[in-house]
């Protein structure tokens, strides 16, 4: 990626964030609890895609992350100002994948898809341990949440922030070397590269956006617990709109954020006993009818038209 690609797309992101800044004052409040869902996964998917999607790793420790940032905020909603929960929130969650990762990123395949899901199930049972057995209580309640427009402009500043990150690392050094290990990391390893401090790096990175939504998001639920919020299914759509879209690509997950929170509120609401399984048909026909996701259409067209 060019500098002069690299800038129009970092422009044209923060122009995207300026025209959504305006949506609170312009929609109802369902629209905008759509649209906020909207942009928390459209954040979620980027950051996974711009550690996965390079090196062909799958994790599962989406929630795990989400689940940390949004305990900091409910731990720290009393003395903490909510910019700097938010902020906690997502180092809490960097500091944990740097941890992690240092431990287990030599394991490749199901074996560190399996690790990465555990973890996130180990954090989950010890904080309901530790809120039983210290609070006396699991759930908790925020008293003295911001205003919804608040915690949205807090979502969407992440969102893009997630977006530009990706964008520079995809043309940096890091990013080469990414591609590198999804490539052949044995190869990559011989050529030079460290291949254990761009994992950890890159991971810590990616993990730092969810740790941050998790903590903004907490203020808009007022009341979390362990099961709401290191709900594997925030981990798997995550990766599902990611891959539906083109783990490869960023716009790809962007998009497939956005059809996929319509479409998952639509048979809700008009299949509220089937939707689950129509969702998880939907999502096995496009993964073996379309593995390389949304973005692979728009590949194909380009191929086509440099044909004509």
């Amino acid at each position: 990626m060019s500098r002069f690609t690299l800038r129009d797309s970092i422009l044209a992101t923060l122009l995207a964030a300026l025209v959504l800044s305006a949506m609170p004052w312009l929609m109802s409040d369902f629209a905008l609890a759509l649209t906020l869902t909207c942009l928390m996964y459209a954040g979620l998917a980027v950051s996974w895609a711009m550690f996965c999607g390079a090196t062909n790793y799958l994790s599962l420790a989406t929630a795990a992350f989400f689940g940390m940032g949004a305990y900091v905020t409910a731990w720290g909603a009393e003395t903490l100002a909510y910019g700097l929960a938010v902020l906690l929130g997502g180092l809490a969650a960097a500091v944990f994948a740097a941890l992690v990762g240092a431990a287990v990123l030599h394991l490749r395949g199901a074996y560190f898809a399996v690790i990465t899901f555990g973890l996130g199930e180990l954090v989950r049972h010890g904080i309901t341990y530790y809120e039983k057995a210290y609070a006396g209580t699991v759930g908790r309640v925020i008293s003295d949440p911001p205003e919804t427009v608040t915690i949205y402009h807090t979502v969407l500043l992440l969102t893009a922030l997630a977006v530009v990150t990706a964008l520079a690392v995809r043309a940096s050094r890091l990013g080469l070397a990414l591609r590198g290990i999804g490539s052949d990391e044995e190869r990559a390893r011989t050529l030079g590269v460290d291949t254990r401090r761009a994992k950890v790096l890159a991971f810590s990175l990616s993990a730092f956006f969810p740790g941050a939504l998790g903590a903004a998001m907490a203020m808009r639920w007022t009341y979390i617990d362990p099961l709401s919020v290191f709900n594997p299914f925030i981990g798997f759509q995550t990766v599902l709109i990611a891959m539906v879209g083109g783990a490869h690509t960023i716009l790809g997950p962007i998009a497939s954020s956005v059809l996929f929170s319509l479409l998952t509120e639509y048979l809700r609401l008009q299949f509220p006993y089937l939707f689950l399984v129509i969702l998880g048909l939907l999502l096995i026909l496009l993964v073996l009818y379309l593995p390389g996701g949304l973005a692979s259409l728009l590949d194909r067209w380009r191929w086509g038209k440099s044909r004509a």
